[in-house]
This record gives C-alpha cells, structure tokens and sequence, in this order.
C-alpha cells in the first residue's frame, strides 16, 4: 500500500469542502496531481495544494491507497466521504461529514469529529477516538435511508439522534450518548457502553439497542418482557429487555410482530 500525507499548512477563511480527500480521488495520481485537485471555500474553487503539503504518490487502486491528514482539521469536511476502498488516517480534529455514504475502506480519526459522521454509510469501517457529533450513522435531512453497513466505533461520547432511520451496521459508543437514539430505525445493531439519556428507540421499527449504563427515561413505547444474559462484544452480563416501539407498524414473521429490541444491563 502506498502512502500519501497531507500537512494542513494554512487553515480557510470559512470551511474547507474538501471531498476528494479519498483514496478513489488520489489513486493512480503523482503527489503534485494530487495537489492539484479541486477543493471549495464557500463557493470559491481551490487547490488542495493550496491548503496542504502533499508529499508521497498514491497506489495503482483505492485499495493499495493510504493517506495520512495531519494537523487542526476542525475546518475540513467531507473527508473520507463516499470513499469505497483503502484507508484514510486524521490526526487530529475533523469538521462535519467524515466518511459520509463511505462504502468501504477503513478512516480512523485521532480526535473528534463533527456532526454526521458515517451518514448513509453502507459499508467500511469508522473509528473516532475522541468523541462524536450530533447525527452519527444518521440519515442526511430530510432522507430516510441512515446507516446501511459497515461499523462505525466511537471511544468517546456521542451527541442527539444517533442512528436516525438507521437500517443496519453496526455503532458501538464507548462513552455516553444525548437524547434521541435509533428514531425510525428500521435496522441494526447500537451499543452504548455508557449512560444514555432520553428518547431511544422513538418510532423504531426493527433493530436492537444495547445499553451498560443508565438511561434517564425509557421510552413508554417499549414494553419490558423478561430478563436474558447476553455475551457479546467481550461484554457478558444479565439485561433486561424491552420490546418496542409499540406505537409503530411491525412487520410480521410466521403470523407474529417483530419488535425492535432494547437491552438495558441489569444493576447499572
């Protein structure tokens, strides 16, 4: 795998939009094509090169292509977005959009990152070693299709509307998340490993929600039906599980409803 490295150099006036920092954009490309790759500020066009010191040649494909971003990225969208191979490493903090509708491939981001991290993601994996913005694996306004495959790992916290018309893949949150978890999903699998607050599983269809901590309101939409043990994840415990959301259409298998499903840990 070849390795390219983009050094921030000098920060934009406003935000970067910058969605060819992806392998699918920099493959079969010397380091000054790379350069020369288009990026925005508002509505003005630039060079990446403008912005970035980019140093080293990508590989033949996306899949043999690796970049290294280095520096405050707090300004920078779209990274890694709608990427479908190789892999992209931020080190340091990322604006909005980082790996939105990725469809493969790996992004690691050393820091946080913004709002709608992972947004339509279908496939890939996302680490954010630092904490998550509001709309993680989410939906993009005003779309129904969420988060359809891949995992998405956060070590930190999470903000609001995690998973929103998330249809599959998988979120696990090492930390803890805010109000409005999985709201329509039809899908999926979020692990929260620490506290959540209010307002999961709101208008949730089908998928499965696994908290450790505590949540402060349980959704009265969500039906407790009976204790279980669960070993998953390298987390092995007794939880109580509620079946929901109750006001919602369910689809049926064999006659019978199925339920989206919420696992809250026993003794939290």
């Amino acid at each position: 795998m070849e390795t390219v490295t983009l050094t921030i150099k000098n920060q934009p006036d406003l935000y970067l939009e910058a969605d060819n920092i992806t392998p699918d954009a920099f493959a079969g490309k010397k380091a000054d094509e790379i350069a020369n790759l288009h990026v925005y500020v508002g509505r003005e066009q630039h060079r990446l090169g403008d912005f970035f010191e980019v140093s080293g040649n990508a590989g033949a494909t996306p899949e043999e292509t690796k970049i290294v971003v280095n520096g405050d990225l707090s300004r920078v969208k779209y990274i890694g977005m709608k990427m479908t191979g190789g892999e992209v490493v931020a080190n340091g903090n990322a604006d909005m959009y980082v790996g939105a509708w990725m469809q493969g491939g790996k992004i690691t981001v050393n820091g946080n990152v913004d709002a709608f991290a992972g947004t339509g993601m279908k496939d890939g994996e996302l680490v954010i070693n630092g904490n998550a913005g509001n709309y993680l694996g989410a939906a993009y306004r005003g779309d129904w299709r969420g988060m359809q495959g891949g995992k998405i790992t956060v070590k930190g916290n999470a903000g609001s509307d995690l998973g929103t018309f998330m249809n599959g893949g998988e979120i696990i949150v090492g930390g803890d998340v805010d109000v409005h978890v999985a709201t329509h999903a039809e899908g999926g699998k979020i692990v929260i490993k620490g506290n959540a607050k209010s307002r999961l599983g709101g208008q949730m269809v089908e998928g499965e929600i696994y908290v450790l901590g505590n949540i402060d309101v349980m959704m009265p939409g969500f039906a407790y039906r009976e204790d279980v043990d669960i070993e998953m994840d390298g987390i092995k415990g007794r939880f109580a599980l509620y079946e929901g959301d109750l006001g919602e259409r369910h689809r049926k298998r064999k006659g019978q409803p199925i339920y989206a499903k919420l696992y809250q840990q026993i003794g939290a």
